[in-house]
């Protein structure tokens, strides 16, 4: 089995990068694994003070909870993935089964912070974009798909979101084996990945 962590800013472009690693992999070959899944229960909190949680630090995360389903798939077991809601902002009360696969894809923007997890990664990617790009698309996905109003969106940026980048993951990128720069198609790291990939699954 091989493990790949993708790291990188909140819109830099992770998703895009996922999709194409795995459109150009062998079909049926590859999970995905969000570290969005993993933000912890807030049930006991009332919607005002999951609001005002700072989903952007190390500590909204479950990493024990993901540490022990990597190590679950590893093994060859299958693990019931948390489901979040974005609107809520809390862990629905639902799961979704996911299968050990050839090949998992770990990809948030706090992945490479986390010693624990770092190490269960055989290879670390960390997708590289411009502050502004990062934050136009911010914009774009929590007005559009997740239902924020602009304010909500810049105050979280300014106030948790920058400063949380430039403590936690920016740091992160040090870990990388691979950089990948989104501001344009880059074909050559994918293709890197890809070739990897096809090695571990022959």
């Amino acid at each position: 089995m091989l493990i790949i962590g993708i790291a990188g800013g909140t819109g830099s472009g992770k998703t895009t990068v996922v999709k194409q690693i795995v459109e150009d992999s062998p079909k049926g070959q590859v999970v995905v694994i969000s570290q969005d899944s993993y933000y912890n229960k807030t049930s006991d909190l009332t919607y005002e003070q999951r609001v005002a949680i700072n989903f952007d630090h190390p500590n909204s995360i479950d990493f024990d909870l993901l540490n022990k389903h990597l190590i679950m798939l590893r093994n060859g077991q299958s693990i019931e993935q948390p489901i979040y809601s974005f609107s809520d902002h809390n862990r629905t009360s639902e799961t979704v089964t996911i299968v050990a696969k050839g090949v998992i894809i770990v990809e948030g923007i706090l992945v490479l912070s986390q010693p624990e997890i770092r190490d269960l990664f055989d290879i670390k990617i960390y997708i590289h974009t411009d502050s502004d790009e990062r934050l136009i698309r911010r914009l774009k996905r929590d007005i559009c798909e997740r239902g924020r109003d602009l304010d909500e969106v810049l105050h979280r940026y300014q106030t948790t979101l920058k400063p949380m980048h430039e403590q936690f993951i920016e740091p992160s990128k040090e870990y990388a084996d691979i950089i990948i720069p989104t501001n344009r198609y880059n074909t050559v790291a994918v293709d890197i990945v890809r070739t990897i990939i096809d090695q571990k699954l022959a």
